[in-house]
């Protein structure tokens, strides 16, 4: 093997060590028995294992099942009706050629430009004077608003490579401009669907901010706002490895997911030429 091999795979690895070692922390701490936690040994297995004990107390001290719950809407319902939305705004500006479909399209992913910590404050006065706060069809309008910006943009680069002439054929055969999007172009462009899907369902799953400021009750909050809270005065007291565990247990869904659908994500993505 030449050197250069020898050192570019070296790199990788220390890079990847550096990008583990987080993941590594979280795992040692969350199978630690919640008593035998030390800010001084965090780095250090430890000789017992309490993982389960801790997921037990956090079950028993929360409600998280039902944050769950209230998440798999969330990061099902809004990123499903985002892909559509999106589905159809990309649709509309490349096969159908909007009016000014540039000018549109940059209306839409212009929202993306500005931090999602810019939007806390007038997201929050604007849904506390309305009854969407503290509310899921709250959450689920939130999170499809900032969902469909990257939907479009992905939907439009794919239609861009869709031959225009299969539109125009089906037109002259009689098919209605819905009918070709739902029965042609919708079903050709599945693998760019379910990609930007799962990236979308990751983004809301993982969810911090938008959770924090919009809810306050169980009733709404999804499950890492409700994770933040073990940390926080209402949970006072909860000792870090149960935190670690909970924190571990609801990222399962996400890696399972990405890690069955790796090959399609990857997919869809090199489709949509990003």
């Amino acid at each position: 093997m030449r050197p250069y091999e020898v050192a570019r795979r070296g790199v990788l690895v220390v890079l990847g060590l550096i990008w583990l070692f987080p993941t590594y922390l979280i795992v040692v701490n969350a199978i630690r028995p919640s008593d035998a936690y030390k800010p001084s040994e965090a780095m250090k297995p430890s000789g017992g294992f309490g993982f389960f004990d801790n997921v037990t107390q956090v079950w028993e001290s929360t409600d998280i099942l039902q944050s769950v719950g209230q998440t798999l809407l969330y990061a099902v319902v809004s990123p499903a009706l985002a892909v559509l939305l999106g589905a159809l705004a990309g649709y509309a500006i490349v096969v159908l050629r909007l009016k000014h479909g540039f000018a549109w399209f940059m209306l839409i992913y212009g929202g993306t430009i500005f931090p999602f910590q810019m939007l806390l404050v007038p997201l929050f006065v604007g849904y506390s004077k309305t009854p969407l706060y503290d509310t899921r069809m709250g959450m689920v309008l939130i999170h499809l608003a900032i969902n469909i910006p990257f939907a479009a943009l992905v939907m439009r680069n794919f239609f861009g490579g869709v031959a225009t002439s299969i539109y125009e054929a089906a037109r002259m055969d009689g098919a209605s401009t819905l009918s070709v999007f739902f029965r042609i172009f919708l079903p050709v462009s599945w693998p760019a669907l379910a990609a930007v899907f799962i990236f979308e369902f990751t983004f809301t799953w993982n969810d911090l901010l938008f959770g924090l400021t919009l809810t306050q009750s169980e009733s709404a909050r999804p499950v890492m706002a409700e994770l933040a809270a073990l940390t926080s005065d209402v949970y006072a007291g909860t000792p870090v490895p149960v935190a670690l565990a909970a924190g571990l247990l609801v990222s399962l869904p996400t890696v399972v997911l990405f890690l069955a659908t790796q090959r399609l994500f990857a997919r869809g993505l090199s489709i949509a030429q990003l």
